[in-house]
């Protein structure tokens, strides 16, 4: 049975909001899993969000986690049926849009040690789209629609997507799709730089599979969780700033006996053996 398989045959009969899977390859695939309501953002899926995300970043076994969603969408924005949540918004403020987004803003996954890919197999709008942009690297099945829509809907530029939209696509391009809140596929999200690459829906899935086990084979887990911080936090600073701080890094990492199997693996040209990713001391 295929890795494919194995993902998609049970969610099509779990009522669970989020499906979990680990693959023998150190690959965790966690599936959006409410079609009938195109996988839109809500308090139950949102929570059962991050409970998976917590178990695959404390999974030793789980080295890249690829995100994705069952039916027609990735994550069609908000859940408009939990708008109810909302209504007293001027009495009870902040309370209710937590509610209805949950308790953790999407960048919270920036903060993850991991490598988070996203296969946007969808619909990807509103606070899906922050969602699928705040993950490491994208893919996107062909026609996939997409759409900041805020501006469309009386709303601003939510949950960070103005900081890391003109990061992935540019100043040009960010003012373009979040101030005009258009429709665009996942052809000119390529062409943008927002997807890595654009496959047929049928191939979305095993691409982004082979792309994250071949990772999750081949790169130690302390070198990717060093340099997911570095990327993101380097977006903060200034060129001399960041240079000084991976210098240490670099010295740091070589240090670690995933140096010495990188390099050993090197020169026998096979892969390398590199441990799991030890846990943060405090």
């Amino acid at each position: 049975m295929s890795a494919v398989d194995r993902v998609a045959e049970p969610a099509a009969a779990s009522a669970e909001p989020v499906l979990y899977e680990i693959l023998d390859s150190g690959v965790a695939v966690l599936t959006l899993n409410r079609p009938d309501r195109m996988n839109s953002w809500g308090g139950g899926l949102a929570r059962a969000f991050y409970q998976c995300i917590d178990r695959a970043e404390a999974d030793p076994a789980v080295r890249v986690i690829v995100l994705t969603g069952n039916g027609r969408a990735f994550c069609a924005g908000a859940d408009m049926g939990d708008l109810d949540t909302v209504g007293g918004a001027s009495t009870n403020g902040d309370a209710d849009v937590t509610a209805l987004v949950g308790e953790r803003h999407p960048h919270f996954v920036t903060e993850l040690r991991k490598p988070l890919i996203a296969a946007i197999n969808g619909a990807c709008a509103g606070i899906g789209l922050t969602q699928a942009l705040m993950c490491d690297v994208r893919f996107a099945a062909a026609g996939a629609k997409f759409t900041t829509a805020f501006s469309r809907r009386g709303l601003i530029a939510e949950y960070g997507i103005s900081w890391i939209l003109p990061r992935v696509v540019g100043w040009g391009a960010a003012f373009d799709l979040l101030l005009s809140g258009r429709t665009f596929f996942a052809e000119e999200a390529k062409e943008l730089g927002l997807v890595k690459d654009v496959f047929a829906p049928e191939d979305l899935l095993p691409q982004a599979l082979a792309y994250a086990q071949d990772m999750a084979r081949n790169c130690a887990p302390s070198s990717l969780a060093v340099i997911k911080r570095q990327i993101y936090r380097d977006a903060l600073r200034n060129v001399y700033e960041a240079s000084a701080d991976a210098e240490k890094l670099m010295h740091e990492s070589m240090l670690r006996p995933d140096f010495i199997a990188g390099i050993t693996a090197f020169f026998e040209k096979r892969p390398p053996g590199f441990p799991p990713l030890e846990e943060e001391t405090s």
